[in-house]
């Protein structure tokens, strides 16, 4: 009897192990994407950073542009952070790295183009992982 029963503990503790895994590496990649989107990336913007506003008027889009998506990258990083906001704020920032990748392509001639897509990967996985929070919020919100 005890044959069987260990086996059966040791697989369990594996996976429990994997899963505990699992979820401080998609913790560490919220904290790590939170920080980037709304320092690295949003913060420059915001602050009218020189780089920042020659990329918005090379555009077209201007200050109006430049600190509607700063806002975005901002908000976004601080909703990544949050439990209940976590999986709406990767989905939301897949969106917006779709639409930064487009226009790098389109409009800016390629330069920096593999930088949306590989966000985009751990974006999803971590929309993916975190829906149930969506639920939750979804059930919130309703009431």
């Amino acid at each position: 009897m005890s044959a069987t029963t260990a086996p059966t503990t040791r697989t369990a503790r594996r996976a429990t192990t994997r899963g505990r895994g699992a979820r401080v590496t998609l913790r560490s990649l919220q904290v790590l994407l939170g920080v980037f989107f709304a320092v690295a990336s949003g913060a420059p913007k915001l602050i009218a950073h020189p780089t920042a506003v020659e990329a918005f008027d090379k555009l077209g889009w201007g200050a109006p542009g430049m600190y509607t998506i700063g806002a975005l990258e901002v908000l976004g990083g601080i909703a990544l952070l949050l439990p209940l906001l976590s999986s709406v704020a990767a989905t939301a920032l897949v969106g917006l790295m779709i639409g930064a990748f487009v226009v790098t392509v389109t409009a800016m001639g390629g330069e920096n183009a593999a930088t949306p897509p590989i966000l985009i990967l751990p974006l999803v996985w971590i929309a993916w992982a975190r829906r149930e929070e969506t639920t939750k919020l979804i059930a919130r919100l309703r009431g």
